[in-house]
């Protein structure tokens, strides 16, 4: 084995609470578990990386950290990141990513669309966000979590408040059956500052996401991870969770050559990831199809965890009470 190509790999386990929690079709999100991981070559150079899956999958991502070895040969590494659970492969194909020096000069993220808690409390957040703004904003609101009857109430109030110039994002998760989402269009389908629906329907609805997206704009997010994959022939916005969906490499590739209606979007991670998600964003928003990224600004970890300094992060996990091990938290 070539010294060159010999990694070393530490990790270390964190758990952190959210700023507020998230409620969605799926239910409700309060903290996030998983592992900060650090790559170092024979020089001393480091690539740093997360991975913090959803709660399904911690126990599958504990075993497959628990399997791999403190010494790596980076071409054995290579073959096994497509085998590995989306999260890991992100993590440690984070980590390769900044020790090939694949990013350059870490880029700041474009504005962020701010997201808007479900339910009524949309309604307060947007007063206090429309107060702080000076520019045009985006908004992106959670539905599916309440009654129909309900979040369309809601949607005429913040439909209101909202400035002529505004975009509007509402984000389904796959909650609405087909009617539901038809009724939803044909209120919505002439709104000027209606910027997309996402993912109305289940991913494996896709005639029903195909018959919508003829009628307004229609952007896929759970589509991109589950295993029927998008619709045939899909032209819509594809809002990436990098963080979820495995080695962001390719994805990386994409941006640098200018691909179309591609939006980023955060899981919630720690400022290593963060850091990445940002300069993805910097890169979409130089693309053919500029948009605002979707970051949650005001919703993920606070303090040190956040910090795009990776130093800090690994310390502050390292200050957790937790030591390095597989046995220290069983997921949300």
């Amino acid at each position: 084995m070539s010294n060159a190509n010999s990694l070393k790999l530490e990790w270390r386990p964190l758990r952190y609470g959210l700023t507020q929690p998230l409620e969605n079709a799926h239910g409700r999100l309060g903290e996030r578990s998983g592992w900060l991981l650090k790559l170092t070559n024979t020089n001393g150079e480091s690539g740093w990386g997360e991975a913090i899956p959803l709660a399904c999958q911690y126990e599958r991502c504990r075993a497959a950290i628990q399997q791999l070895e403190q010494k790596l040969e980076l071409a054995e590494l290579e073959q096994q990141l497509t085998k590995l659970p989306a999260a890991v492969s992100f993590g440690l194909g984070l980590a390769l990513t900044e020790l090939k020096g694949l990013v350059g000069n870490w880029l700041k993220a474009p504005v962020s669309a701010w997201l808007l808690p479900a339910g009524a409390d949309a309604i307060p957040t947007l007063k206090k966000i429309l107060e702080i703004s000076t520019t045009k904003i985006t908004v992106k609101w959670k539905v599916a979590s309440q009654t129909e009857a309900d979040e369309r109430e809601i949607l005429e109030k913040l439909l209101q408040l909202l400035p002529a110039n505004a975009d509007l994002r509402l984000d389904a998760n796959g909650g609405w059956d087909l009617p539901c989402a038809e009724r939803w269009v044909e209120r919505l389908r002439h709104e000027p500052r209606l910027e997309w629906l996402e993912q109305p329907v289940a991913a494996k609805d896709h005639n029903g996401l195909l018959q919508l997206a003829e009628l307004l704009p229609v952007a896929l997010d759970e589509s991109l991870r589950d295993p029927v994959g998008i619709p045939t022939g899909w032209c819509g916005w594809r809002v990436h969770k990098p963080t979820l969906e495995g080695d962001p490499r390719p994805l990386l590739e994409k941006l640098k050559n200018g691909t179309e209606k591609l939006m980023i979007s955060t899981a919630f991670g720690t400022g290593i990831s963060n850091r990445f998600l940002e300069h993805l964003a910097a890169l979409q928003i130089l693309g053919p199809t500029p948009c605002a990224p979707g970051l949650a600004p005001g919703w993920g970890p606070e303090g040190e965890l956040a910090s795009t300094d990776p130093e800090k992060v690994w310390a502050a996990a390292g200050d957790m009470k937790s030591t390095p091990g597989f046995l220290e938290f069983k997921g949300v």
